[in-house]
């Protein structure tokens, strides 16, 4: 290559590079300055200079882009293709003049398709002579013909041959210098584009690791809830990460588990309790390890084996005796669980397998006992059994601001088979405080009374005092507020979600149940009354007849609440459309569930299909409806946010099924419903929890007081 020639490659290499960095300084023009910085932090692997290769080459970069680069964009878009070359170049360059190889760096940047077209072919010497009509001349003469006809270009592709030759040395030298492996604790924004990397930071995604606990902890839809990221890219991301981890350098900490690639419905327990590994570390109570010396079989309060009224050798056990002690799940409500849990269960209980069919407050209590165990093993490093006042003091405390928060505190509803389960969401408010230390003291109480220890370390703890009741009764609709439900409901387009939707909140409404109540509740619970007239009451001298639904509440009490004529009729139109009969007591209908499953889910959406037939007397689970009540009152929000009403809005916004519970109460008290009645339906324990809702006095001081002001 001569002097001239050298010369225009420069100039040739000085327009590509601006050209390239044109399109890459477009493309993050409109970037923020966060995804400006995330650019500039980008990291080179093995795909990169794979990548360039075929691009110095000449060759058709699709099927090296979808190989190494899809995570960037589809190859259709030649914007994002031409950017991301001429990004790749200039890190080439720079990377060469931190060597002072600065020749080198002039080298990467030059585009060998501006000096010959690589597509272009010369013709053989035989087809060059057939075509020109030399066939008969002497062979000197044709050669003579053929580089008088193609020196210029026979020149070119010479000197591209050369220049291809020196990148592709280049490029092995460069590979072997700055070429790196992606590691757990890197940046993702060293690896993924800029857009995409701001996407994840802004959901606290800010490492390759926490990216894969996303993916391993969420499962297939790990991306729900990642604003600006769809499936497409998801997948993408997905699809590499799995290449990363296929590669012999890659680390423990970016393995996929093989759950994300499974629908949720077709895994069984045993497949996602592997997914994270049994330790001492923060794991729900099932996965704990209690070190030997710290499993309290030698406590420092331990009352001797002999004395105890309790097979437990050690705290461990003796937790679990506890919560066996509790009311459980009735015999129907396991069985209705296990009928939803088919697809995904062996059938067959083992070990701790019964901590999965905990009833509310077995739950509620092993949470409580869960995260005292877990603090005092891996934080104070001591036995349950050896816990003092002090430690008790200190635990209560520690309630208030779980720290760190990275490892006690997580989402809200991680599953327990989930690396992103965490015992805390934050800290505790002062009522969840006294709640969690009430249930410490019931543990640490049923200890002493089955000679387990010898005394109750927690009984001598205060707990911050909690202003007003335990019920929030302004968690709750207006009169107003009930109407324009009625109104939105009567606008829903016919489906059988949506009758089941109007069904079950007119039921709420009606009878003050809990979530849990009414999803568990069945056509069997049902019974047709007959009473006579009060004889003892001038007033009341007709009789009475009518339904009762027989309801298992908090505690396993059971009481019967009253269903009005107009609900039970809505009931036998809902059954009819599922194909049961009208009447409740029909015995076609035993064991159907008030609220099922809906009847046209498979045309409506056959995707989401399982293929299994469709059962009208199967019921939901609770998270099923409750979704559905959230998701229409978001709704309810929307059509109140456009038309001005960003108050009411407001309160839709915040509002769970627990407020049609706080509605029925007050609307019933404030109609006339005498409150012992009131309270016998809600199923409180104490009158003073249903007084909550008696807003009459509250109402006559607050007109006095207006009254009073106005003059």
């Amino acid at each position: 290559m001569n002097a001239r020639d050298g010369k225009a490659l420069a100039t040739t290499d000085s327009k590509t590079a601006r050209a390239g960095q044109g399109a890459w300084t477009l493309t993050q023009g409109t970037l923020s300055p966060g995804l400006a910085s995330a650019a500039r932090q980008r990291k080179l692997h093995v795909g990169h200079f794979a990548f360039m290769r075929s691009v110095v080459e000449g060759l058709d970069p699709r099927e090296s882009w979808e190989r190494y680069f899809r995570i960037e964009g589809e190859a259709t878009d030649q914007r994002t293709v031409r950017a991301t070359i001429a990004w790749i170049r200039e890190e080439f360059a720079l990377a060469a003049k931190r060597q002072d190889r600065f020749g080198t760096a002039r080298l990467v940047r030059i585009d060998a398709t501006r000096i010959a077209d690589p597509a272009f072919e010369l013709p053989t010497l035989e087809a060059f002579a057939e075509e020109q009509g030399l066939e008969d001349e002497r062979q000197a003469v044709q050669i003579a013909a053929y580089e008088a006809r193609y020196s210029r270009e026979t020149q070119r592709l010479r000197r591209r041959a050369k220049l291809i030759a020196r990148q592709f040395e280049a490029l092995r030298w460069l590979e072997g210098l700055v070429a790196q492996s992606p590691k757990a604790g890197d940046a993702v924004a060293a690896w993924l584009n800029p857009t995409l990397a701001c996407h994840l930071e802004a959901a606290d995604i800010f490492t390759l690791a926490q990216l894969t606990e996303r993916i391993n902890g969420v499962g297939r839809r790990w991306y729900a809830g990642i604003k600006a990221l769809g499936q497409g890219k998801a997948q993408r991301i997905f699809q590499w990460l799995q290449d990363v981890a296929n590669t012999q350098h890659a680390s423990i900490e970016l393995q996929l588990g093989r759950h994300v690639a499974m629908p949720r419905s077709k895994l069984f327990p045993h497949e996602l309790n592997a997914v994270v590994a049994p330790a001492t570390a923060i794991r729900p109570l099932e996965k704990f390890i209690v070190p030997a010396e710290l499993d309290g079989s030698h406590g420092l309060y331990r009352r001797p084996q002999a004395q105890c009224l309790l097979k437990a050798s050690n705290d461990y056990q003796a937790i679990l005796a506890w919560l066996r002690s509790k009311h459980g799940l009735t015999l129907d409500q396991k069985a209705h669980l296990k009928v939803r849990r088919r697809q995904r269960d062996t059938g067959v209980e083992q070990g701790l397998d019964w901590l999965r069919s905990l009833s509310h407050t077995q739950r509620a209590y092993r949470k409580e006992a869960e995260r005292f165990l877990l603090w005092a093993i891996t934080h104070k490093g001591k036995a349950l059994s050896s816990m003092s006042n002090e430690d008790c003091i200190e635990y209560r405390d520690f309630l208030a601001d779980p720290q760190p928060r990275s490892r006690w505190c997580g989402d809200r509803g991680r599953e327990r088979w989930s690396p992103l389960w965490r015992p805390f969401e934050g800290p505790l408010s002062a009522s969840a405080q006294r709640h969690a230390v009430t249930i410490l003291k019931n543990l640490y109480g049923f200890l002493v009374d089955q000679n387990y220890l010898m005394g109750n370390p927690w009984s001598a703890v205060g707990v911050p005092r909690t202003g007003g009741p335990k019920v929030n009764a302004g968690r709750s609709f207006s009169l107003a507020q009930w109407a324009f439900i009625e109104g939105q409901l009567k606008m829903l387009p016919a489906s059988s979600a949506h009758q089941r939707l109007v069904f079950g909140l007119h039921v709420l409404y009606a009878t003050g149940l809990r979530l849990g109540e009414v999803v568990a509740a069945t056509v069997d619970d049902m019974q047709w009354v007959e009473y006579p007239a009060d004889a003892s009451d001038a007033s009341d001298d007709q009789p009475m007849e009518g339904w009762l639904l027989r309801v298992i509440g908090k505690g396993q009490k059971e009481r019967e609440v009253p269903l009005p004529t107009e609900v039970v009729g809505e009931l036998a139109r809902y059954l009819v459309s599922r194909g049961l009969d009208a009447d409740p007591e029909d015995i076609g209908n035993q064991g159907a569930f008030l609220l099922g499953k809906a009847s046209d889910a498979a045309e409506r959406a056959p995707g989401l299909s399982t293929g299994q037939p469709f059962d009208p007397r199967q019921g939901i689970a609770a998270t099923t409806f409750y979704d559905q009540i959230k998701g229409f009152f978001a709704d309810c929000a929307s059509v109140l946010r456009g038309q001005g009403d960003a108050k009411g809005a407001e309160r839709f916004t915040k509002a769970s099924t627990h407020w049609m519970r706080h509605a029925h109460a007050s609307h019933a008290i404030a109609s006339g419903m005498p409150i012992e009645i009131a309270q016998q339906n809600l199923g409180h324990a104490s009158l003073a929890t249903t007084t909550v809702y008696v807003t009459t006095e509250k109402r006559r001081r607050m007109k006095a007081v207006e009254a009073f002001w106005k003059g």
